[in-house]
């Protein structure tokens, strides 16, 4: 087999040019990892490795969470105040009962599943609350949620400047909290199970289901999926509350994973949630996207925050770089989905 022939089965019908076209930001971040990676070889280490991984596991599943509005064209703003309001939902009720400061000092040793129950309900109404205002009064995702990541922040600070704790961060976490974000089981760290676990329910849900399937109608072609007989608003209010329940779960893990929490946990993580998604193949025109994909965007995205920090870039040097990076990936999604009309 000569090299066009091989070429040619791994491409398709599609040309070279069409394919470094639809994969360009994600080929020129995989150069950036190249070259982290050849400035301190000490990145590539099994022990960075598997703290990329950990880190990359709530990541991965807010985005799994994101990818639910984006395949609609919308996006979440308001998700990484979700994240933090998780986190502190959970965080709060699940304190070591000897620990001085306390953010509810009389109560006593609850379930560990009712805290992480609580936040995610609060995440998921917040979400479905903002498809009903997405559905039924035609608001902009954007503007929808940009609402709501006030209303949640202002929320969040309210309660977390409750008497006694009057804004101090929260620590002093329970071990069997804890455990769940960074534990392990053998070699394998819990919160990458977990990871893996919500990302095999997601692939399931929207490959396998019919809900999964209405998604992507409503996304690829609204006015064709409400002629062929699908309710646009309970997809919408079904989705977003996907999404908040997603969010929210990765706020509660992230509290485990540092064990503790403010009220500024999870700031501006909906950025790298969103750009991780565009960046794995979720197209923000909608309809367009895959779990694998998304899970890709986050390792890769990932690694580049972790590795700039590693090789010793300014933290302003690397806003920088990763606001360039999405709208590099926007603007390369747009190109597709303009040469592909």
């Amino acid at each position: 087999m000569n090299s066009n022939t091989f070429v040619y089965r791994l491409l398709g019908k599609r040309t070279v040019k069409q394919f470094v076209l639809e994969k360009a930001i994600f080929l020129v971040l995989l150069l950036l990892v190249v070259v982290i990676s050849i400035i301190n070889p000490r990145i590539l280490s099994v022990r960075v490795m598997r703290d990329v991984l950990m880190m990359s596991s709530t990541k991965i599943i807010m985005a799994l969470g994101m990818m639910f509005v984006i395949l609609t064209g919308g996006v979440d703003l308001g998700g990484g105040r979700t994240v933090g309001m998780a986190a502190v939902i959970s965080a709060s009720m699940l304190q070591t009962p000897d620990y001085v400061r306390r953010f509810y000092p009389d109560l006593g040793q609850v379930s560990l599943l009712i805290p992480i129950v609580i936040a995610v309900i609060v995440g998921t109404l917040f979400g479905m609350l903002n498809g009903m205002i997405v559905a039924k009064f035609k608001v902009p995702a954007f503007i929808a949620t940009l609402s709501s990541m006030l209303i949640i922040y202002g929320a969040n600070s309210i309660y977390f400047n409750m008497a006694p704790n009057n804004s101090q961060p929260i620590g002093g976490l329970r071990a069997d909290f804890t455990f769940l974000g960074s534990g392990s089981i053998g070699f394998m760290p819990v919160i990458i199970i977990f990871a893996a676990f919500v990302s095999l329910i997601v692939w399931i849900v929207l490959n396998k289901t019919v809900f999964g399937k209405n998604v992507y109608a409503v996304g690829g072609n609204p006015e064709a999926a409400a002629v062929s007989g699908i309710n646009i608003t309970k997809t919408l209010v079904g989705l977003f509350g996907v999404c908040g329940f997603l969010i929210a779960l990765s706020g509660v893990l992230e509290a485990a994973r540092t064990g503790g929490a403010t009220n500024n946990y999870g700031n501006g993580y909906e950025l790298d949630a969103i750009a991780s998604c565009v960046v794995g193949g979720v197209s923000t025109t909608g309809g367009v996207g895959t779990v694998s994909g998304v899970i890709a965007g986050v390792i890769i995205f990932s690694f580049i925050n972790y590795g700039l920090t590693f090789v010793g870039v300014n933290p302003y040097w690397q806003n920088i770089i990763k606001g360039l990076i999405i709208v590099a990936a926007v603007s390369f999604d747009i190109r597709k989905y303009v040469k592909k009309n």
